[in-house]
């Protein structure tokens, strides 16, 4: 099979955006969570995404990468590994040289046009390297309260920009800004600040461009449970599965030797994913 079919995650988004569930990527910075992802993945016959940030190659350097990829892909059930917000261009050229099934390129902070010739140039590289993708069409901070730190009416992506962004870059994947807050919400939460009709109209705008989610901290299951009907099949999850896990970590450290720390640890957070396998995602059972 040639690129993209070839590809893990665009194989995994495929199948979910037919299937009409959503997948979670999931962002694990050690070893503890590319753990729980793949028990929990493995339990639930689930496909999944390991996703991790530049801080990890830097941090932990790219033989950590080359496990996780390993790990992940000797799985029994699909499992792709992203890197997730990557922003600058040397992050971006150590990336492709790595074992990754795909990668988000973060220009959203360049203007459009700057935006849309890096993602490009990043797309014809990657594509050709087997890698796939993400890019994201602005974005929104939370600042004081969890309000937004710019003008939200001016950052908002437009069907129209979306399927030009889309066409002329080739990327795979699509964030949308539609409200959708990296950080804290406000005190109304993520339902008072997206705007779901914008997002069914960029789903209709480009329906064959899996969407994902950023922004999903504190957002509830119901929510989580709508955006599948508005195209959203790449869920990010980070604290919603990780609370638990660094709260036992937090409350149990120096008190329980470190073997047994970690391994009930790894199974809490394993327990977390689980359930958004099952009862929010309903991915659990399609791999």
């Amino acid at each position: 099979m040639a690129f993209p079919h070839n590809n893990r995650t665009c194989q995994i988004l495929s199948s979910a955006s037919k299937g009409g569930y959503a997948v979670g990527a999931y962002n694990c910075y050690n070893d503890d969570g590319v753990i729980a992802v793949i028990r929990a993945a493995e339990r639930c016959k689930s496909p999944a995404i390991i996703q991790i940030f530049p801080w990890t190659i830097k941090f932990q350097g790219p033989h950590f990468v080359k496990y996780v990829v390993a790990a992940a892909h000797s799985a029994s059930v699909p499992i792709a590994v992203h890197l997730d917000h990557c922003i600058e261009p040397e992050d971006v050229k150590t990336a492709l040289d790595l074992p990754f099934d795909s990668i988000m390129v973060d220009a959203s902070t360049l203007e459009p046009e700057e935006n849309i010739r890096n993602c490009r140039e990043i797309v014809q590289i990657a594509n050709a390297k087997g890698i796939a993708i993400e890019a994201e069409m602005g974005r929104i901070e939370g600042g004081e309260d969890g309000l937004p730190a710019v003008d939200m009416e001016s950052i908002l992506t437009q069907p129209d920009m979306a399927k030009s962004f889309a066409q002329e870059t080739g990327v795979q994947f699509l964030a949308p800004a539609f409200g959708n807050i990296h950080g804290k919400y406000g005190p109304g939460g993520p339902g008072a600040s997206w705007r779901l009709p914008l997002l069914m109209d960029v789903h209709r705008a480009i329906p064959q461009i899996p969407l994902v989610l950023h922004g999903t901290q504190g957002v509830s299951d119901e929510l989580f449970r709508e955006t599948r009907k508005y195209g959203m099949v790449k869920i990010n999850l980070n604290r919603t599965v990780r609370n638990e896990y660094t709260g036992f970590v937090a409350q149990n450290a120096g008190k329980l030797e470190l073997t047994v720390l970690k391994a009930q640890s790894v199974e809490v957070y394993a327990k977390s994913i689980e359930r958004m396998m099952r009862d929010v995602l309903e991915s659990a059972g399609k791999a």
